[in-house]
C-alpha cells in the first residue's frame, strides 16, 4: 500500500486487475440494469395505452359529432330547399313539421304542428319543396292532420305541362303512385310529361308541380287509358312542410276565365274545424 501510494510502480498492474474485473462488475449489475429497463418499457407500454384509449375516446367523440352534423347539413339542405319552394309562391304560407304518422291500415295521412291557433283551416294546400304533398282535412287547436296526395281518398285537378291537357290525378293507396282519372284513349299523354295542378276547385295554386307521368296503358276494350305518375313530393321523406294559409288569388287558380266556383270540386268533403270525432278508426294520433 505504502509503495502504491508514493510510487507508480504499481499502476500497471492495478489497471490490469480492472481490466479482468470489470466483466464481474457489470454481470453483477445487469440484473439492476435489466429491471430498470424493464420498467421503463412497462411505464411506456401504459403510457401508450392510457393514450390509445384516450385517442380511441376523442375519435368516437368526434365520429358523434361527424353524425350530427351531417343529418344538420341535411336537414339544413331540406329547409333552404323548403324556403325556394315559399319563394315561389305568391300566397301567405305557413312552415310546419310532421310529428306523426295516422296508424290507419289503406291510407297515407300524417300530422303537423300547426293548428287553428296559427290559422290552419280544413282543405288548404300542403306542399314540400318538391311539389304537392296533400291537404288538410282536420284540425286541432295546436296540430292538423294532413290527407297525403297518394290517399285513395285524395284527388287534385291538374294539367299536362307541355300541353295543357286537363285531368284529375287521384291517390292510388300506393306511396309512390297517383293515376290519372277517366283519360281517353286517344289524349296527348306520354312518359315524361310534368303533372302540374291546374288552379281548378279552388284549392291548389295553379302551376304547382304534382308529378311525372312514368307509364300510359291503353287496354283495348277500354275507352280510357292507365295513366301512372309519379309524385313530385317526397311523400315517405320530408319532415317539413309549407301550408296555404293565405287566400289564393283568382288569377292564380286559373287562368283561362273559368271561376273556381263553376268547376266540381273533385276532392273529399273535409270535415267541420270543430269535429272531434277521429275520421278514421284506430286514428289514435288525431289533432288535439
Amino acid at each position: 500500500m505504502t509503495i502504491d501510494r508514493s510510487t507508480r510502480l504499481l499502476e500497471p498492474l492495478r489497471e490490469t486487475v480492472l481490466t479482468l474485473l470489470t466483466p464481474v462488475t457489470v454481470l453483477g449489475e445487469s440484473p439492476y440494469l435489466l429491471g430498470r429497463i424493464a420498467a421503463d418499457t412497462l411505464a411506456s407500454r401504459e403510457s401508450l395505452e392510457a393514450r390509445l384509449k384516450a385517442l380511441e375516446a376523442d375519435n368516437l367523440a368526434l365520429s358523434h359529432l361527424a353524425q350530427q352534423y351531417r343529418v344538420l347539413r341535411e336537414e339544413n339542405d331540406r329547409l333552404l330547399a323548403l324556403a325556394g319552394s315559399r319563394a315561389r309562391l305568391p300566397v301567405d304560407v305557413l312552415a310546419a313539421e310532421i310529428i306523426g304518422i295516422v296508424p290507419t291500415a289503406n291510407s297515407h295521412q300524417v300530422i303537423v304542428d300547426k293548428g287553428r291557433r296559427e290559422g290552419v283551416a280544413a282543405g288548404q294546400a300542403v306542399i314540400d319543396a318538391s311539389g304537392l304533398f296533400g291537404q288538410v282535412i282536420e284540425t286541432g287547436q295546436y296540430t292538423s292532420r294532413v290527407l297525403l296526395v297518394a290517399d285513395r281518398d285524395h284527388a287534385v285537378p291538374v294539367e299536362i305541362n307541355r300541353n295543357g291537357v286537363r285531368s284529375v290525378a287521384g291517390g292510388s293507396g300506393h306511396i309512390d303512385r297517383l293515376e290519372l282519372e277517366f283519360v281517353p284513349v286517344t289524349t296527348d299523354i306520354k312518359p315524361g310529361d310534368l303533372v302540374v295542378t291546374s288552379g281548378l276547385g279552388g284549392r291548389f295554386p295553379r302551376g304547382y308541380p304534382v308529378g311525372e307521368v312514368k307509364a300510359v296503358s291503353i287496354d283495348p276494350i277500354s275507352s280510357f287509358a292507365v295513366v301512372s305518375v309519379k309524385p313530385a313530393a317526397q311523400l315517405d321523406r320530408s319532415r317539413h312542410v309549407l301550408i296555404t294559409v293565405g287566400e289564393i288569388p283568382e288569377v292564380l287558380l286559373s287562368l283561362d276565365g273559368v271561376a273556381p266556383e263553376a268547376t266540381p270540386n273533385p276532392l273529399p268533403a273535409a270535415p267541420s274545424s270543430d269535429a272531434t270525432a277521429p275520421l278514421t278508426p284506430g286514428a289514435a294520433e288525431g289533432p288535439q
